[in-house]
Parts: structure tokens; sequence; C-alpha cells
């Protein structure tokens, strides 16, 4: 199902930092202007403040990160979205749009990981260029699901992370629900389930990639566990053996979570078959 916010949101940062789905993004948010839409000057402005102790706010080919207007009409290979931030670090960006503004502060959260998706859709789009293909591909297939919708899922059990696995979302939620507080952590990634988390409504849902932590990732500062997730997802995308297919991530319920969604205090909550489907992975 796919919700487009609805272009009458205005920007209110306050209700974004009342959202416990936004967590990952409210040391940025904080800091950005309370009454209108941010700027591309004041995103850049934002970006050079953290670049100074973030040195990995850089494409993979080393370039450094920048905001810039977004550019139209038909535009030849190394104009187009994906190569232009690869070759020169640039991420069109279009004002007064939630989309980009997401994109721009996940790039700022996670740069590491951004920066592998970014690099991964590249390869491949080379690749296709040289051979004359247009179509996207399972690599660029599972990045674009990554980007867009994905949930870093942090786990210190691997009974939890078997159950999400499994799609056993009453025993996962309502059974286990302290192992889940207290052993693992949803960290939105996707800008595009942002976006859609702005106005959440039952049957929101993400693509979740588990990251192994120990127990004591739970116990660090959001800085520290940001930067550890980073890293690990990184890495992980950059293996040319992963990310080749979407079966690599598992559907996560968005609004399942516990403290996510004021009626899954109800275990009855789970019981919506329509969005806690069942299903087996092979």
């Amino acid at each position: 199902m796919n919700v487009a916010v609805n272009k009458a949101v205005s920007w209110q940062p306050k209700v974004l930092l009342e959202n416990p789905i936004f967590a990952p993004l409210h040391a940025l948010i904080a800091t950005l202007p309370g009454d209108t839409f941010p700027t591309l000057c004041e995103l850049n402005a934002l970006l050079t403040q953290h670049m100074v102790q973030c040195e990995a706010l850089r494409v993979a080919a080393g370039h450094a990160l920048r905001f810039v207007p977004q550019q139209l009409g038909k535009l030849g290979f190394e104009a187009q979205y994906e190569p232009r931030c690869y070759l020169t670090g640039e991420v069109q960006t279009r004002e007064n749009n939630w989309h980009d503004l997401l994109n721009a502060l996940v790039w700022l959260t996670f740069p590491r990981a951004k920066a592998a998706i970014n690099a991964r859709h590249f390869a491949a789009l080379q690749a296709g260029e040289q051979v004359g293909k247009s179509q996207r591909g399972a690599v660029r297939d599972s990045n674009t699901l990554l980007d867009e919708s994905g949930v870093i899922v942090a786990c210190a059990n691997p009974k939890l992370a078997a159950l999400l696995r499994d799609f056993q979302w009453h025993e996962l939620f309502w059974q286990q629900r302290a192992a889940v507080q207290n052993e693992m952590g949803f960290y939105v990634f996707g800008h595009g389930l942002y976006e859609k988390a702005i106005q959440p409504y039952v049957g929101i849902t993400g693509q979740g990639i588990i990251i192994d932590v120990a127990r004591e990732f739970f116990s660090w500062e959001a800085a520290r566990q940001h930067a550890y997730l980073d890293e690990q997802l990184a890495n992980y995308w950059r293996n040319p053996a992963h990310c080749v297919s979407t079966r690599e991530l598992c559907p996560v319920p968005l609004l399942g979570v516990p403290t996510w969604w004021a009626d899954n205090r109800d275990a009855l909550f789970y019981a919506n078959t329509a969005y806690f489907r069942s299903g087996r992975r092979a």
C-alpha cells in the first residue's frame, strides 16, 4: 500500500519529536528551525556542522556530500541521480519536499550505509549502461527496497530474530514483549518509510535487515548505537555476496513494535491478520 503524505501537512518538528518511529532522526530534527520547512541552505549548514565530527559524510568515491537542487529534463548517465551522487557527492534535493528532506536526514544519520547503497546502485547502473540494459535488476531492487523502506533490526537474542523471520508476530510482539524491549531495537532507515510514518496507518510495513549485537549495545547512547549500526550495515551491503535478493529483508509491521502505537497494548491488535500476515520464508 503506497500512501503519500498529504501535501497540506506542514513542518511541525514537535510532532516528529513525539513520534517514536522517528527516534533515529530526533537529534537532527531538534536542531532544525521550527517555523518553516527546512531549506537547502539550512540542510547544508547542518551537513557542514556534522562534517567536522564525521569524516563518513562522503560517498564511496571519496567526494564530500552536498545537497543540491534537482536537475530537470532528459539527463545523460553521469547527470542522473545515483551516478551524479557517486561521481560528485551531490545529492539532488527538492525544496519543500518531505521525501527529499527525510532522505537528507538519513544521509546525516547513516552516511556509510547510504554511501554503500549508492555505490551498489552506481555499479549496477554502470554495468547496465555498458551492455545497453535499462531494467533495474535484482541488485537495484534490493537497494531500492532497503533505501526506501528499510528498518535496521538490532538483535541480541537469536530466538527473537527467528520469530521475526518466521512471521510469528503474536509470540514476538506480545508473548515476548519484555524480551523485545530489552534485547531488540528497531531503527527506521528508509526515507520513504519515514514519509509514511508522518501520518501512520494500520498497514504500514518496513523491510527489516537483522544485525546481531551484544546485549550491552542497548545501554549505549543513541549516537554510538547509530554509528555502530551504520558501519555494520555498510559492511554487509558492500559485500558482493549480499544485496542480490529482496528476500534478504523481512517484513516488519511497524505499528506492532511495542510502544510505537497505542493500540498494540492490547493483544487483540495482533489478531488482525490483514496486517500481521502469516507466512514463512524458504
